[in-house]
């Protein structure tokens, strides 16, 4: 059977690790990080190590070679769609067959307080664990990371199914939802997307729900829920790139406000206008290069916006339908490619952050005032049911930072915001992917590296697959960093993420993300001392 006392040992020593950070003579201002001064370079051949702040270390909680305990429909690793290394899970040569990759994407951690059930009914399996989809590969499925077990029951597959019996789509984004008491997965399959949501507790039948009939089908990935029950959609759906590498804008920002806050079946979907000064709405899709477009990306300028209902089961029914058609037609404002939002703690839920991932190609003539770059917004209501707010450029990217894709807040203040520039841009600048510390309470902020994400072997061999077009090859290249995540692990209502402001390493927080492709590698975030 499990014991707890070695958690208790390592938790007790990240505190104290913490009260030494905290008085050391070289900290830095805010979260005490050190800037990691440049970004790794991209070169054939080259293998390069993750490097952090010097504050700070990774633990290796899962990776893709981690067999999992329970293997179900072809799904036998972590990582990879192969059972008993068939396909192999790296190319043995002279053949470069290798293992399709299933990419585990947003992190979801949660502390139950209670040891919860898995496949080994004599197993204690503790109380914490990350939930999350994986973003490749047929079957879909939802894994948890078993943080308290040993490596023999670390990884269980949760689901690979919904309630029809038919095979679960691929998921990108993932989060807890304390009302309903469901987890909540989006598929970013444009008008065959959508949400599913499913329990967290395991059980050898568990099948997830399709409820696009209420929130809709669209390029979904981000989401989150607010104070009063609504659930908070970022839409990822990519636009028709000119001859000149921009990108026209093509997603949308969504709220979902359910008729009661435990049953998300039945409710109104509403997308997120935007207004001129003059107080029409703005059309940001048109023109690549319109002045819209340009003003949503200057420092300085505020907007006002407005919720307008796309769709309502009261009068509309249950049938799926594509948000994004009717996002269109109802005068959304479409943005470059959205991928995740999350809410300041401490403010009420009255503030909402999310990243804008621009054209990620160094050649884009949008770049540098059009939003080619991409950057991080600021959404302002007074309430999260407020029906109307204002809109401001937080932060505004630029070739060094952009491509910006999860993003979580570390305290009241840092917003942590990592890339994924693509392996075209990496190339185009010679860097990888980066992780970045955002000041939001500042005007025009900089953002200080944390995180300099390096390439393993294996994204190393598989860009150089890529780049030789091998046949038949269908693994992404470069690592990138997905699922940056800081939470307590509360799943009550009181426990939202946005409701306590954090205290990393402290009571309870504790920050993950993922180095998606490649080894697929699913890190802790502890002080280095």
């Amino acid at each position: 059977m499990f014991r707890r006392r070695s958690l208790a040992v390592g938790i007790a020593g990240v505190t104290g690790a913490l009260s030494l950070l905290a008085g050391s003579a070289t900290a830095q201002a805010g979260l005490g990080w050190s800037p990691v001064p440049e970004a790794n370079p991209k070169k054939p051949g080259l293998t390069t190590p993750n490097e952090l702040s010097p504050q700070l270390t990774d633990v290796v909680r899962a990776q893709g070679s981690m067999e999992v305990e329970n293997p179900t429909d072809g799904v036998g690793y972590y990582g990879y769609d192969s059972v008993d290394d068939n396909p192999p899970l790296m190319p043995v040569l002279p053949a470069t067959t290798e293992a399709h990759k299933t990419e585990p994407d947003k992190n979801t951690y949660l502390d139950f307080k209670k040891s919860q059930p898995g496949p080994d009914a004599d197993y204690d399996y503790g109380t914490h664990f990350l939930f999350q989809g994986h973003e490749s590969g047929t079957p879909g499925y939802v894994s948890r990371v078993n943080l308290d077990a040993d490596q023999a029951h670390r990884v269980t597959i949760m689901s690979t199914k919904d309630a029809d019996g038919s095979a679960l789509p691929d998921f990108d984004g993932s989060t807890w939802d304390p009302f309903a008491k469901k987890l909540l997965f989006t598929a970013e399959a444009g008008c065959s997307g959508g949400v599913w949501q499913g329990a967290a507790r395991w059980s050898p039948d568990l099948a997830l729900t399709d409820i696009s009939g209420s929130l809709g089908r669209a390029g979904y990935e981000g989401i989150e829920t607010a104070s009063d029950g609504s659930v908070w959609l970022v839409e990822d759906t990519g636009g028709s790139t000119d001859s000149d590498k921009a990108k026209n804008a093509n997603s949308y920002v969504y709220r979902f406000v359910p008729a009661d806050p435990s049953d998300l079946t039945s409710g109104k979907l509403e997308v997120l206008q935007v207004l001129r000064g003059d107080g029409t709405p703005m059309d940001t899709k048109a023109d690549t290069y319109g002045q819209d477009l340009k003003d949503l990306h200057s420092y300085g300028t505020s907007f006002r916006t407005r919720w307008v209902t796309i769709h309502d089961t009261a009068t509309d029914g249950t049938e799926p339908f594509c948000a994004t058609t009717l996002a269109d037609a109802q005068g959304g404002t479409e943005f470059k490619r959205p991928e995740n939002g999350v809410f300041r703690p401490g403010t009420g839920f009255r503030e909402f952050y999310f990243t804008e991932t621009g054209d990620t190609n160094k050649d884009s003539k949008a770049n540098d005032q059009y939003g080619g770059w991409g950057g991080v917004f600021r959404l302002t209501q007074k309430s999260p049911s407020a029906d109307t707010g204002k809109l401001s450029l937080a932060f505004r990217g630029d070739e060094g930072h952009t491509g910006l894709d999860n993003l979580t807040f570390a305290s009241r203040d840092d917003l942590l915001v990592v890339e994924d520039a693509g392996d075209t841009l990496h190339t185009q600048r010679n860097a990888l992917d980066s992780g970045f510390v955002i000041d939001v309470s500042q005007d025009r902020p900089s953002a200080p590296r944390f995180l300099a994400e390096g390439r393993d072997p294996s994204a190393t061999i598989d860009s150089a697959l890529g780049d030789a077009h091998t046949s038949g090859f269908d693994n992404d290249g470069d690592n990138e960093i997905t699922g940056i995540h800081v939470s307590d692990g509360d799943p009550t209502v009181k426990g939202l993420l946005g409701t306590k402001v954090p205290h990393l390493f402290q009571d309870g927080w504790r920050m993950f993300w993922t180095q998606q492709h490649g080894d697929n590698v699913t890190y802790e975030v502890v002080p280095s001392h």
